[in-house]
């Protein structure tokens, strides 16, 4: 399996960097976890343009349980042949393009910065597969 992230912008915090590593490592028994930075939303459209199916985190995006998005992630994991694309907008949030032809997901109603976001989503990425796998990390 193979989860990509899209994103403006890198992560410039090494403590940020460190803890969204520590995430990534642990991800990698249930899948292949890689990223790519993009200079501005242009890029962002163009980069995307490869992936069958993307989630877009977004603040108009749907909220879910922690449960319920490990439930969307398998969906989407087996909808998109094992294969997923995930957009981080950048400080304007994401291009409209990307926010009407995908799946939108909300992580909250307040504003993160997107490096705060990464670590987040990378979080419950772990958390997801674990729920999906019956361990007791998410209790």
């Amino acid at each position: 399996m193979q989860i990509t992230l899209y994103s403006v912008g890198k992560t410039k915090e090494q403590w940020l960097e460190e803890a969204c590593a520590e995430y990534i490592k642990r991800l990698s028994p249930y899948v292949k976890f890689s990223a790519e930075w993009a200079k501005d939303d242009a890029q962002l459209i163009k980069i995307t343009q490869k992936e069958r199916l993307l989630l877009c985190l977004d603040p108009a995006g749907e909220q879910y349980t922690s449960e319920d998005f490990s439930a969307l992630l398998m969906k989407k994991m087996e909808q998109g042949g094992a294969r997923l694309g995930i957009v981080i907008g950048g400080p304007e949030g994401l291009p409209a393009v990307l926010k009407t032809s995908n799946s939108l997901v909300s992580f909250s109603k307040m504003t993160f910065t997107h490096q705060c976001i990464r670590l987040l989503l990378l979080e419950q990425l772990y958390r997801a597969f674990e729920i999906a796998r019956g361990s007791p990390y998410h209790k």
